[in-house]
């Protein structure tokens, strides 16, 4: 009996989170440092999961180095028999990995510590720990051995080090969550995607690049556009370098996100580049009743003739002829995202794989397609010349499913939405946020435009929704989700527990503006007592229910109640919104309930007027910012 039968009891969800919640929440609280466990309710085991997400061959082909998310490791497996050859500790949530040209230092960040871990690939041990940057999220050498660029999703920017010591040298402005980084063939160029969008005016398309670095020179030398574009992951390139392929998210949040049916909510798409193609072409995925849900990793084989992307939601690996694809692409310069049609013109088949596929590696003879399955635990083997799995690498690990890894596979999915379109992650990557703004349907057509919330440490932050409608996570996550998003009622009542325990367990990401044991600086100091002050400059009085500590209390920054603050816009239908939490604020904009805010200083300086959202129109610059420098420490 497969486990969710054994679990499909009817009627028992929300007693079912009552259990599961005693269990994960009641005697130890759920932090960083427990965040490798997951609990398994009906018997107490804690189930330690690797969730591989990245993978790289050595130089010479005879090992493979598989990079481990949660449980903080590389694995070196022998790359025939796929033998573990060692597990090698780093540190928490590692993201991304390289090796040095020469294949002796494999690099990892880790982008939870901030720290950049060394590898010798002769004795398999860590040799060196470099602090560097905020969330560091891939890291690679420069052809000669004298630079290490580091990519920092939290600063958004690219940290360059001295190689040998590891000692940081200067940043280079990139993308906003600059996370992910590719060499060209020749090593001359660093390409560097973000998975946030920039910063844009309100309610207008979002806008992404790829930064384009001269390795030898350390300098940003272009900046490749990607409109209408709001996250980008991997690229690689063609073995002559003159093509490279972006995969990357096209939101549709500027129109009422009303039916999956009449066009979706995101187009899955990729963008090609380089000598071949000459203007960048952006290609769909996408084909009615088949989506690529998030395209991620990208692979091309060295004869240049077909072009490997796995896509998390929809858990296959898409497979295009390059040459039909080039084609097409001179053909249909574009817009292209749109059309449902297109990617019958290149794409071979979709090949399935296993939970949330991540990165990918090639084998020498480019014969072995290798997938990294996160929520799986596997790595899914591909013949490339039949397009089929022919077998799957277990990881060492527990073969029992978990409530929490039940409900973060449900989480990542799109399996549960009309035609599978779409999954919670495509709106909250990587379980957090995504920086636009979406117009919703139930409040009607160009009604009440919303910011999306991020979820980090959601629990206990109810009600949910801008209005504060939804008391609780079933009911936003169930009835709401599966009558607005999924068109359907696919959820079972254990698994909605589940997704319900797995958003709940969620953790803020280490607060980099303040770290615990740290004194706050006396700037935040200041905007401390500025932020709890019950009078003004001119010693008038300000109401208890003026004062920013009064709406936003407690250790969340959030009272769990409404108020009116006078930022209804035109396409409110109500001025009375829940007060949101300050988890991490510094790093999740746009602000206000519209997002028309795109900064913290813009609350006060362009929508509190007449000062309904705190009294703060007789601060000073320097004031306002020591109030948002205390903000940034929540």
């Amino acid at each position: 009996m497969s486990w969710l039968n054994h679990r499909s009891v009817q009627g028992a969800a929300f007693a079912g989170l009552a259990a599961a919640s005693a269990v994960l929440f009641g005697g130890s609280q759920w932090n960083a440092k427990t965040a490798n466990a997951a609990v398994t309710p009906v018997t107490g085991e804690v189930l330690n999961y690797a969730s591989p997400v990245e993978l790289l061959f050595s130089p010479d082909g005879a090992q493979l180095y598989i990079l481990c998310q949660q449980s903080g490791e590389v694995r070196v497996l022998d790359a025939r028999s796929y033998a573990v050859i060692k597990n090698i500790a780093v540190g928490r949530i590692p993201r991304g990995f390289s090796l040095s040209p020469k294949g002796d230092r494999l690099f990892v960040a880790n982008s939870w510590d901030d720290t950049i871990s060394v590898i010798d690939t002769k004795s398999l041990e860590v040799t060196a720990t470099w602090p560097i940057g905020s969330e560091p999220s891939s890291v690679v050498e420069d052809r000669e051995g004298k630079h290490l660029f580091v990519a920092n999703r939290i600063s958004n920017d690219v940290a360059v080090l001295d190689a040998e010591t590891g000692m940081e040298e200067k940043r280079l402005a990139a993308g906003r969550g600059a996370s992910y980084m590719t060499a060209s063939p020749d090593g001359s160029r660093l390409y560097v995607t973000h998975v946030y969008p920039n910063p844009t005016p309100h309610r207008t398309a979002p806008e992404s690049e790829i930064t384009v670095i001269d390795t030898a020179r350390a300098v940003v030398t272009e900046r490749i556009p990607l409109h209408s574009i709001a996250h980008a992951f991997h690229v690689a390139f063609s073995a002559d370098g003159r093509l490279g392929v972006a995969a990357e998210m096209h939101p549709k949040n500027l129109i009422p996100l009303a039916h999956l049916e009449h066009g979706g909510a995101f187009a899955d798409t990729l963008m090609l580049f380089g000598a071949d193609v000459g203007t960048p072409v952006e290609i769909p995925l996408d084909e009615l009743e088949r989506y690529a849900v998030r395209p991620f990793g990208v692979a091309i084989t060295a004869d240049k003739s077909r072009i490997f992307v796995t896509c998390e939601g929809s858990e296959i690996v898409t497979v295009l002829d390059m040459q039909r694809l080039l084609r097409f692409a001179h053909t249909h310069p574009g817009p292209n995202a749109q059309d449902l049609s297109a990617s019958a013109n290149y794409v071979i088949t979709r090949i399935a794989v296993g939970h949330d596929p991540r990165g990918v590696a090639l084998k020498r003879d480019g014969h072995s397609l290798l997938v990294a399955n996160r929520l799986d635990d596997s790595i899914s083997v591909i013949d490339t010349r039949t397009n089929r799995v022919t077998s799957t690498i277990p990881m060492e690990g527990p073969k029992k499913l978990s409530v929490l890894r039940h409900g973060e596979q449900t989480f990542y999915t799109a399996r549960y939405s009309f035609q599978s379109q779409i999954g919670c992650a495509n709106c909250h990557i990587d379980s957090t946020f995504d920086g636009l703004t979406w117009d919703l349907e139930p409040d009607g057509f160009g009604r009440d435009i919303v910011d999306n919330r991020p979820i980090e440490d959601v629990k206990d932050t109810e009600p949910f929704k801008w209005n504060g409608g939804n008391p609780n996570l079933p009911t936003e996550c169930g009835p709401r989700t599966e009558k607005y998003f999924w068109r359907a009622e696919n959820y079972d009542d254990l698994t909605l527990t589940d997704l319900v325990v797995y958003i709940r367990s969620l953790q803020a990401r280490p607060n980099r503006w303040h770290h615990p044991g740290y004194e706050l600086t006396p700037a935040q100091e200041h905007g401390k007592a500025l932020f709890a002050r019950d009078a003004d400059k001119f010693g008038n009085p300000i109401t208890e229910t003026n004062r920013c500590i009064y709406c936003h209390s407690g250790k969340k920054g959030t009272n769990q109640k409404s108020f009116d603050v006078g930022t209804k816009k035109w396409t409110d239908n109500a001025g009375l919104l829940d007060t949101p939490q300050l988890t991490n604020i510094a790093i999740t904009g746009p602000y206000l309930h519209d997002g028309s805010a795109t900064t913290l200083e813009q609350i006060w300086t362009v929508f509190n007027p007449e000062d309904k959202h705190g009294r703060t129109n007789d601060l000073t610059k320097d004031e306002l910012n020591d109030l948002i420098e205390y903000l940034r420490t929540r």
